[in-house]
């Protein structure tokens, strides 16, 4: 069973920078993987959970949310099968639940066309990371 294990949130002043990291385990590195696609959605009280930004770790695409172009930055380790998020000029807006995603099924629409295409359904989770930014 693949586990999603998330770390580096926290609180910060409006303009400056964070990074999350989140590192996969249990998948099994055959045909079935779906951990080759990676990516982060966030939730605010009160909202939907929302994509922010995802990477295709074996060839290094990766795919931002129009609110977040040109201050977020994803990276991957593939070998680590772990994924970062640089936040920088972070706003109050930013303040979220962060969650590291992945497909579930290689048959996912978000998996076949990976980075892009992200979608909130069937997804494995980490237990969220938050992110506060204040003003």
């Amino acid at each position: 069973q693949v586990q999603l294990m998330e770390s580096g949130g926290g609180s910060v002043q409006g303009g400056g920078s964070l990074t999350l990291s989140c590192a996969a385990s249990g998948y099994t590195s055959d045909h079935t993987d779906s951990t080759e696609c990676m990516g982060w959605f966030r939730q605010s009280p009160g909202k939907e959970r929302e994509a922010v930004a995802a990477t295709w770790i074996a060839g290094g695409a990766t795919y931002y949310a129009d609110s977040v172009k040109g201050r977020f930055t994803i990276s991957s380790d593939r070998a680590k099968r772990t994924v970062y998020l640089q936040m920088s000029s972070l706003q109050p807006e930013d303040t979220a639940m962060y969650y590291c995603a992945a497909p579930r099924s290689i048959r996912s629409t978000w998996w076949s066309r990976c980075p892009s295409e992200m979608n909130p359904q069937n997804n494995y989770w980490g237990q969220g990371t938050q992110v506060t930014v204040s003003s």
